[in-house]
């Protein structure tokens, strides 16, 4: 069950870090006023958390001086969480293609 709950903590973090930051980006580019600053934060959160995730894999354990917490060790479900991921994206784009071909020629 410790393998379920280090898989999804992992993959939560990571792909939570990459949307948060490519939304940031998105709303810091093309809003205005408020909207800016809110794109602001989500890019501060995104790194943050990133740097959370980096520190459950192993990476910046020997900057920070400190190992990760027990529940916080991706290290060996990091590659396996990050090719599923991959493999469910890569799945849902050609699902996505299929669609909007059948779509166009109907």
């Amino acid at each position: 069950m410790e393998g379920l709950a280090q898989y999804f903590l992992s993959m939560m973090t990571l792909v939570f870090a990459i949307a948060s930051i490519i939304a940031g980006i998105f709303t810091a580019y093309f809003g205005s006023g408020k909207s800016r600053a809110v794109g602001a934060i989500l890019i501060i959160i995104g790194l943050l958390v990133g740097v959370i995730f980096l520190w459950g894999a192993n990476v910046l354990s020997s900057f920070m001086g400190m190992p990760p917490l027990e529940i916080l060790q991706f290290t060996g479900t990091v590659i396996n969480g990050v090719v599923a991921v991959v493999g469910a994206v890569v799945g849902a784009l050609i699902a996505l293609g299929i669609f909007l071909l059948a779509i166009m020629k109907a």
